[in-house]
């Protein structure tokens, strides 16, 4: 061996380090910002009546918490990658229900009581993703590829599942009588939970078990990350990093409350506007992860990223919030009305028809994208 190949080999270790503190960088901003509202935070959070200040307040809280939240994303695919199935798909799973309940619960229990949040934030999670970006994916997929094509199976079996629990959770509260209201009643809380936790189990083990292949490309493995190695790096540092990127948010989320509310409580912005703030920051990574397998001719891995993300927003966010719910003795206010609850249901029957054949085209991308800007508009012109 060469003097030069032996000093190379030497100084490898050190340049791995160097290239993950690179990578890593970016955990300074979410750190100092916490420590910025620890200590000056009743100064940064007075005078939001200052357009200028509460904009920027605002901005700056979420960008800061979108981008952990895209941090523990990408710890958590390196350790799916790592770790196989099923730990891979509940660890996604779990992270991105983490960031979505503690958000929620963050602003719920933030100022007024508002019993509607959590019916709002399911709303818009369905909204962005099965309208939004399922339509965005289609749209830019069709563009490149024409016509792309998908496991029928599997997307049946996750609108299986999605559809009855939409329903139960969304729409069955505005037809009980048991209260007043579209809200349910403690036993009716604990079946809706307790249904929608078995659904969920159920199909975790048909997806990585029993009919795995039905979650598959033709002739494909799909994996749940993105395809990118995981290095050198051990179990435990992408642990350690995912946790450190998750702190963050569980404090931001709860300074992010403060201009939100103002927003709804003082200025009068509507109040699905909250759901709406927390299901952007929930959505945002794995749209990004969606969009960029439709537009690398890999619909599957594009439809397990959506329709997945709508399935554990609804079967595991949705138990979390009635338990907080209980604990915190805030009541919650499930049943969609007015518009919500049209587009709900045209949203849910044009999903059926879109992945009903197997493939996709330009046009369903184009139908989806318009029911979420009628989305968009009706939050302010309802």
């Amino acid at each position: 061996m060469s003097f030069g190949e032996r000093v190379g080999r030497a100084l490898a270790p050190r340049k791995d380090v160097l290239a993950t503190l690179r990578r890593e960088s970016f955990l300074l901003v979410p750190v100092a910002t916490c420590a910025a509202f620890l200590s000056f935070g009743p100064f940064l959070l007075a005078d939001l009546h200052h357009p200028l200040k509460l904009g920027l307040v605002f901005l700056w809280l979420f960008g800061v918490i979108l981008a952990s939240s895209l941090g523990v994303v990408r710890h958590a695919e390196h350790l799916a990658l790592l770790l196989g199935e099923p730990y891979g798909t509940l660890i996604l799973t779990l992270a991105v229900t983490a960031i979505e309940v503690m958000s929620i619960s963050a602003i719920m229990l933030h100022g007024d009581n508002n019993p509607t949040l959590v019916r709002d934030t399911l709303v818009a999670v369905i909204m962005i993703i099965l309208n939004g970006m399922v339509g965005l994916s289609l749209l830019l997929g069709a563009l490149r590829h024409r016509e792309q094509h998908y496991n029928l199976q599997g997307a049946n079996a996750y609108l299986g599942v999605i559809i009855p629990l939409a329903v139960m959770t969304l729409v069955m509260p505005n037809y009980t009588t048991t209260t007043v209201g579209p809200t349910l009643s403690t036993a009716q809380e604990r079946f809706l939970a307790l249904m929608a936790v078995a659904l969920y189990v159920a199909f975790l083990m048909v997806q990585t078990g029993r009919h795995r292949g039905y979650f598959t490309g033709p002739g494909q493995i799909e994996h749940h990350g993105e395809g990118e190695p995981a290095g050198n790096r051990s179990i435990a540092f992408h642990a350690a990093m995912l946790a450190a990127f998750m702190l963050p948010v569980v404090y931001l989320a709860e300074k992010l409350a403060h201009p939100v509310d103002y927003l709804i409580e003082t200025l009068g912005a509507p109040a699905a506007l909250g759901g709406v703030t927390i299901a952007i920051l929930v959505a945002t990574p794995e749209a990004i992860g969606a969009t960029k397998a439709a537009v690398r001719n890999q619909m599957q891995r594009s439809i397990n990223i959506f329709l997945g993300s709508v399935l554990s927003t609804i079967g595991l966010t949705v138990p979390a919030m009635l338990v907080v719910s209980a604990w915190t003795g805030h009541n919650i206010v499930l049943g969609v009305e007015h518009s919500d609850f049209v587009l709900l249901l045209l949203t849910l029957g044009v999903s059926v028809v879109t992945f009903a054949s197997g493939h996709t085209n330009i046009l369903q991308g184009m139908v989806h994208l318009l029911l979420f800007m009628a989305f968009a508009l009706l939050i302010f012109q309802g």
